[in-house]
């Protein structure tokens, strides 16, 4: 990292925003866990003569210690089904080169020879300790490195036994989860798998390589002599495993001073994917032996904050990690002491992270060996006769290797050239790469800045080891060898879905069914519909106003010509209204207040009073919290329906409302179905995880809430439906995306659908997933949606039809018998496209058909320089929504009645992709306009890629903004993250191929064509990561992975070809052997630097540098409330900031041939932090066309859709941004990128200060609701 003292402002910030009484709450709660902490970390203490005694600080373990009482029986949900890494995926591909300088290389030297071993890019090598000590000192001397371990397996931390007999390692081998495991060590010599005196076996394996690494690329099934052949010319043939883990992985084991059993690092994870280590005890033995599942001994647990339970164990997000053996019966271990129970992003590596500590493991003593102030203390390594603790720490702008004595308790910093360490994020890789003192412990061997450097130290007059000699690199070349798959990629023509005249609707949300199943009803983007079940025809439902958004749709029992929904308007907010089928009548029920109004019903009551029930919202992030949210609850009213003779639309008198009950508001509001049971007596509420009635007629209790019975609950379901018995329940419910059933379900019986745990007779319906599942009102039939298709069926009658089926899958609940007897049908919803209705617009404005920007400097994009790239005095032709025609000004041949825009001069460039964007469209209730998307089209962003939404109110929002009900990029994708931790409504195994196809069908069915793209996010077993890759080629779809900061699994998404990696890789620093790799992998990077791993992010910076509460573009757009918010700033200095090595690093991958992309990851302010995102990447050595190339072609290509968008093209969409005159774009101050004049997306072009429209409409503008208070 940069080393510059210079001190840059940080804002200091939480990830949410918190009110002024309870930051300081929060505030007096962080001085008391400070005040505990300081207890927990001293390593000394000063006696009455006063001078320094050590003294070790003991903390006793917990009398009851809470993981005793924690059971890991949850997570996974399903078990692994047999699968091998190597061997059931194609690597078609192979990338062969040398280096003499790597990354993160984790290392051990052999006590006795010297060897050193270390990881690189996932093999492992190995030094001749008498190559290397015969050169020791001299300058140009390199070393060759042996291979040892090659071959597609990650494998890494490599460690000697201390007999040096055997090695310990960590590979992902077969199932590709990361065990440990272990193998004879011969010497460097011996095992080197690429030895030009190779003979025997391996010389054999080698000859063979090629053709059958050929064969196996291309599907041909591997043979038992084959098998062993590649196993002889990896290495692997004899290594056995030590671990077998199926789900949490295990890494960095050492070896017993026995050498019969190993200490290693287990890491779990909780509802977020961040590991949570624990020191875990393993058998080795010297034969291959069957290993169960999950075997071994916890040895050092998590603790747990003050106030948590053991049924809490598992939310433990930070844990001991980094072990090794002090002795036979210690384990000396770093931890992060700053975080508690939940991993934070931003702490300061200056003032120090993770502390040091020993426990002895018979005595059940724990001793803190080093503090975390200043500066850290991780990864701990001892010397070879005990007394000597190593380990790094930062020490101002530099990072030290620093050596303690435990005998004396001094510390010395030894050498100040390490590699900043990672003790800032979550490194499951290791804060620091292991090292080891030599052989006669007279030198410390470590990984720093590329190389392998020898630190040689010597012994003071009181024994201690402090710095001898300089330290010098141990030069080593390697050659690197890997076996590549083909990078996912495919191309979509969203040219011709954006231009054709219309779009269908394929996400279908709000699904309500009549009494006997005949007649659903349902919300596509922002209109309702019905659909008659058995003609099959559809309608939409008749309305007052015929261009507000209308939702949530429901049929008055016992009538089912009449329907209630609502109707949106972004200043008065929810209207219900009544509307006759039939007749084409509608009546607007007037009365309420001003309010966010959902879900209408109307009791199953004879005659036409009527009681109305709705559920009412307060405030929220899109709607605003300033007008109308007081009261949010359940509430009840009465209405008189209107009779046959009614003329007209007379509106219908709300009276009598009154409130029942706040909980049915709690929650996900789209998911919540209410309806009135025995009249008007009671409603039945069905939320994601419970069901209940609401005694109406009761009144309310002394709490002022209505009575609830419950009637079914859910252990993980994201929707409950319930048709309540007299004794017992028949409850649907969503479970990890599928659809089940049970009947007679007790309330008290969580239902679930975990096999082995399951709910008793529980029966699976949707083949590949579902939602909205409701009852028809009669109980009968069973509904829900999967993108455009209705499902349904006779759940009771399938569940006798499929008993026996049922009764024998433990697995799928008798799916392949169910799956038989289900019906379904596709409704097909369309609306004109927004270029249909600009072609109808323009000429109606008399504006005719084209736009003209004349008199510009156009940077198209087309090429690979600006030479190519760059057209002065040139003329932009539009015409329905796509580029017509570039030419020069003297050549130009102005159409009769265009509307004509003179640039001036200035520049026009294509229309930018946020390739990794974030916002809270999908949390949007109410179907209005989206204050976000006009920030980032205000800010040139007109495509937008959100690699982690909501996969049904993600495409919601898409079609509304096609639809024309909000103004903001063209909306891409991938749907709700595919996710490895354990997160209802999000965790996902994908233990087979049927359900990686299932996985990926659930986006696909919703997005239609514009869903491409699907997210791999942490998944823990490269096995279910491959299978979704093979998925994803027959269905054209790109895999755009969580980095996740795991270093090691970010290198198999690059050989496995994944499209893109979001966020850096957690390393700032790379060297050859990785910036290779990736550049020349195809694999695409997104490193939003302005969520930087590791110290203070890049959007802190901007906070601090610029005064975003009073920056005029950001006050049209975004609540005040929110800007105002980001005004706390401090200092830092510079080499605070990774995102600057990140961005060096990026840099040199892109001259290499790396394609990269800017993704501001919807970081507040919106829209300013993408040309945040553009000057970090150029402040690593980009020019400001590669930035340019990275924000708008590179990104269109990588995405598929560069035959439409990221260049300004004849015949492609004409989305653009237009510079005012006096700005260079390619040589001025990168910054200014974000001063904009006009934007355009699909031809329609608006003012970027206002969002005003400039053309077809001029003067048209959006209305928001009110989101600030002034």
């Amino acid at each position: 990292m940069k080393s510059e003292s210079e001190l840059i402002p940080v804002a200091i910030t939480t990830r949410t925003r918190a009110s002024r009484s309870s930051r300081l709450t929060h505030a007096i709660l962080l001085l008391c866990a400070g005040a505990a902490l300081s207890a927990f970390v001293h390593s000394s203490i000063w006696t009455q003569q006063g001078h320094a005694k050590f003294v070790p600080v003991a903390h006793p373990l917990h009398v009851a210690n809470p993981a005793d009482e924690w059971k890991d029986d949850v997570w996974p949900i399903r078990e692994q089904t047999p699968w091998d890494i190597s061997t059931d995926f194609p690597f078609p591909r192979s990338l062969e080169y040398t280096v003499n300088e790597g990354t993160w290389m984790r290392l051990d030297v052999h006590p006795n020879t010297g060897d050193i071993v270390f990881d690189i890019l996932g093999d492992i090598y190995c030094l001749p300790g008498d190559a290397y000590l015969a050169t020791s000192g001299s300058t140009g001397v390199t070393t060759k490195a042996r291979p040892v371990l090659l071959g597609i397996p990650h494998d890494s931390d490599p460690h000697f036994s201390p007999d040096g007999e055997t090695i310990v390692f960590r590979s992902d081998a077969e199932l590709g989860v990361e065990n440990i495991w272990t193998m004879k060590w011969k010497g460097c010599d011996a095992m080197d798998v690429r030895s030009e005196e190779a003979d025997g076996k391996l010389l054999q394996a080698l000859k063979s390589q090629r053709e059958e690494e050929e064969m196996l690329a291309s599907g041909l099934k591997e043979t038992e002599d084959r098998r062993l052949r590649r196993l002889t010319r990896e290495g692997r043939l004899s290594a056995h495993r030590v671990t077998n883990e199926t789900y949490r992985w295990v890494s960095d084991a050492r070896f017993h001073p026995s050498g019969d059993k190993v200490i290693a690092t287990k890491w779990y994870t909780s509802s977020r994917s961040l590991g949570a280590g624990e020191g875990w005890e393993y058998e080795v033995s010297s034969e291959p032996k069957r290993v169960e599942v999950g075997a071994g001994q916890r040895v050092v647990g998590r603790t747990l904050p003050a106030g948590w339970g053991p049924e809490r164990y598992a939310d433990q997000q930070v844990g001991p990690e980094q072990f090794i053996w002090r002795g036979t019966d210690s384990l000396i271990y770093s931890q992060n002491v700053v975080d508690e129970g939940w991993f934070t992003y931003g702490k300061d590596v200056h003032v120090g992270i993770y502390a040091i500590f020993s426990t002895n493991l018979t005595t059940k003593r724990t001793t803190t060996l080093v503090s975390s102030s200043p500066g850290g203390a991780s990864r701990p390594e001892l010397s070879r006769d005990g007394r000597t603790l190593a380990f790094v720490r930062r020490v101002r702008d530099k990072e030290a290797l620093v050596l303690k004595d435990l005998e004396t308790g001094s510390i010395h910093n030894v050498w100040h050239g390490l590699t900043y360490d990672l003790s800032a994020i979550s490194a499951p890789m290791g804060t620091y790469p292991s090292f080891a003192f030599s052989p006669t412990d007279d030198a410390v061997i470590i990984w720093a800045a590329g190389q392998i450097w020898r630190v040689p130290v010597s012994k003071n007059n009181r024994g201690e080891r402090v710095a001898a000699a300089p330290p010098h690199p141990i030069r080593f070349e390697a050659k690197i060898e890997k076996r590549l798959a083909e990078t996912r990629s495919s191309n979509t023509d969203i040219l011709k879905l954006e231009t054709q005249d219309k779009q269908d609707v394929h996400a279908l949300t709000d699904l309500r069914v009549n009494n006997d199943g005949s007649k659903v009803a349902f919300q596509a983007a922002g209109l309702t519909y019905v659909h008659d079940m058995d003609s099959g025809r559809l309608h939409q439902i008749p309305t007052l106003h015929k261009y507000a958004p209308y939702y949530s749709p429901s049929f008055v029992p016992h009538t089912d010509d009449l329907i209630i929904h609502a109707r949106w308007s972004d200043t008065n907010f929810s209207t219900f209204e009544l509307v006759n089928l039939t007749s084409g009548k509608a009546h607007e029920l007037t009365g309420l207040p001003l309010g966010r109004y959902y879900s209408p019903i109307l009791c199953d009551c004879s005659g036409s009073s009527r009681t109305l029930a709705f559920l009412k919202t307060g405030g929220d992030y899109h709607t605003g919290d300033i007008i109308a949210t007081a009261g949010a609850g359940l509430y009840i009213a009465d209405i008189v329906l209107p009779s046959g003779s009614t003329k007209g639309s007379e509106a219908i008198d709300v009276k009598n409302t009154r409130f029942v009950s706040s909980g049915a508001v709690q929650g996900d509001i789209t998911t919540t179905k209410i309806r009135f049971l025995q009249g008007n007596s009671k409603i039945l509420v069905q939320q994601q995880r419970k069901a209940y009635v609401l005694h109406v007629a009761s009144g309310l209790d002394a709490y002022g809430e209505g009575t609830e019975t419950p009637v079914a609950s859910g252990k993980m379901s994201t929707e409950i439906a319930a048709f309540p018995g007299d004794d017992a329940t028949d409850v649907a419910f969503v479970d990890f995306h599928h659809v089940y059933f049970a009947s007679g379900v007790q309330h008290d019986h969580a239902v679930w659908s975990k096999p082995g745990n399951s709910t008793k007779g529980l029966t699976r319906l949707s083949l590949d997933g579902g939602h909205d599942v409701i009852f028809s009102g009669d109980g009968k039939k069973l509904f829900w949606l999967l993108g455009p298709y209705l499902h349904w069926a006779d759940a009771r009658k399938i569940r006798k039809e499929c008993s026996s089926e049922i009764a024998n899958d433990k697995l799928n609940f008798g799916i392949e018998c169910t799956c038989k007897h289900l019906s379904y049908q596709k409704i097909v919803v369309d609306y004109p496209t927004d270029i249909y209705r600009l072609k109808q617009e323009a000429p109606a404005q008399g504006t005719g058909d084209f736009l003209v920007i004349f008199n510009a400097t156009l940077l198209v994009m087309e090429g690979a320089s600006p030479r190519h790239d760059v057209l002065n005095d040139a003329v932009l032709m539009v015409s329905g929504g796509k580029i017509e025609a570039i030419i020069g000004i003297g050549e130009a041949v102005i159409p009769y009645g265009a509307s004509v825009i003179n640039a001036h001069g200035g520049y026009v460039v294509p229309g930018f992709i946020d390739a990794h964007a974030h916002w809270n469209g999908d949390g949007a209730i109410y179907p209005g306009k989206q204050w976000e998307l006009e920030a980032f089209l205000a800010y040139g962003v007109t495509t937008l890629h959100n690699p982690s939404q909501d996969t049904v109110r993600g495409f919601w929002e898409r079609f509304r903004v096609e639809r024309g009900q909000a103004v903001g990029p063209r909306i891409f994708q991938t749907g709700t993250i595919i996710y490895g931790a354990g997160g209802a409504g999000y965790h996902q195994d994908i233990t087979t191929m049927e359900e990686a196809y299932s996985a990926l069908v659930r986006i696909k069915a919703e997005g239609g064509p514009a869903s491409f793209s699907y997210k791999n996010y942490n998944l823990p077993s490269r096995a279910s990561r491959q299978r979704l890759l093979l998925a994803a080629r027959n269905l054209s779809m790109l895999c755009v992975p969580e980095g996740g900061m795991n270093w090691d699994w970010d290198q198999t998404y690059i050989v496995d070809g994944m499209t893109t990696v979001e966020h850096p890789l957690p390393i700032p620093q790379l060297y050859d052997d990785i910036i290779t790799l990736y550049a020349l992998s195809g694999t695409g990077s997104t490193p939003t630097h302005i969520v930087n791993y590791g110290g203070a992010w890049g959007e802190q910076y901007v906070w601090a540098t610029e005064d975003i509460p009073n920056d005029p573009k950001l006050r049209e757009f975004i609540p005040h409330g929110m800007l105002e918010g980001l005004t706390e700033s401090t200092a830092r200095p510079k080499n605070s900031y990774a995102l600057f090595n990140t961005s060096e690093s990026v840099a040199k991958m892109v001259h290499k041939g790396l394609k990269t992309f800017i993704g501001a990851h919807g970081e507040p302010p919106l829209g300013l932090n993408y040309h945040a995102e553009m000057f970090f990447a150029k402040a690593g050595g980009l020019s400001n066309y590669e930035v340019i190339r990275a924000a708008t072609s590179d990104a269109a290509k990588a995405f598929g859709i560069y035959s439409a968008v990221g260049s300004l093209t004849p015949g492609k969409l004409a989305d653009f941004v237009v510079y005012p005159p006096g700005f260079d774009v390619l040589n001025g101050d990168i910054k200014k990128t974000r001063n904009i004049k006009y934007v355009a997306r699909g031809g329609r072009l608006w003012d970027a200060e206002t969002m005003t429209e400039v053309w077809p409409v001029e003067g048209r503008k959006s209305v928001m609701p009110p989101l600030s208070a002034e």
